[in-house]
């Protein structure tokens, strides 16, 4: 029997679903509305993702204009499968493409996009940030997610936490600090900061 085409709506939601399911991080609503806005109102036409996960915020990204193209990067091979499926899925795999390799080796060299959106590895931050500035566009933003992180508190949480919060603080002190950015974060979602040259 011929089976209808997903809409993207049945396909976001299944995929919310998996992700609470299956404890897979993905952006928070308020996070990736901010970006959704962002990109409709300054014409966004290239988005490069670091950390794919399942392909949840690409194809949001995706959604936001008919005129954006994305390249996201996945590092484990379990989310890149399941991100390359789920973009497939929603008909976007002409406009998203799904890099998988580990975001610290790839070599955009020749790439330049409008916006960086970094929601990765937290440690690695400030590394991704140092890496991939010089494939931002004159204009261009860099945005991370998860800069409160949950809101956790330093002295209620393991000491595996605790280091990680550590380095999201020396991070945001980086931005702080940047006299080659200005950088403002937003209490949006779980914390967002929005970086320009």
């Amino acid at each position: 029997k011929y089976k209808q085409p997903y809409t993207v709506k049945e396909k976001i939601h299944e995929m919310e679903r998996y992700a609470k399911t299956n404890n897979i991080p993905i952006i928070e609503v308020e996070s990736i509305k901010f970006i959704m806005k962002y990109i409709k109102l300054n014409n966004v036409k290239s988005v490069l993702e670091i950390g794919s996960a399942i392909g949840y915020s690409a194809i949001l990204m995706a959604n936001a204009s008919p005129d954006v193209e994305i390249t996201t990067i996945e590092k484990d091979e379990k989310r890149y499968r399941e991100a390359v499926k789920n973009i497939n899925k929603c008909g976007l795999d002409k406009r998203v493409d799904v890099v998988y390799n580990d975001a610290l080796e790839v070599n955009l060299a020749g790439h330049s996009y409008d916006l960086i959106f970094i929601d990765a590895a937290k440690a690695q931050y400030q590394k991704f940030f140092e890496k991939f500035k010089i494939n931002l566009n004159e204009n261009g933003i860099i945005v991370c997610d998860n800069l409160n992180f949950h809101n956790l508190n330093i002295n209620e949480v393991s000491r595996g936490t605790r280091q990680l919060l550590k380095k999201i603080e020396r991070f945001k002190e980086f931005l702080e600090n940047n006299d080659e950015f200005a950088t403002t974060i937003y209490n949006v979602g779980d914390g967002i900061s929005v970086s320009k040259r």
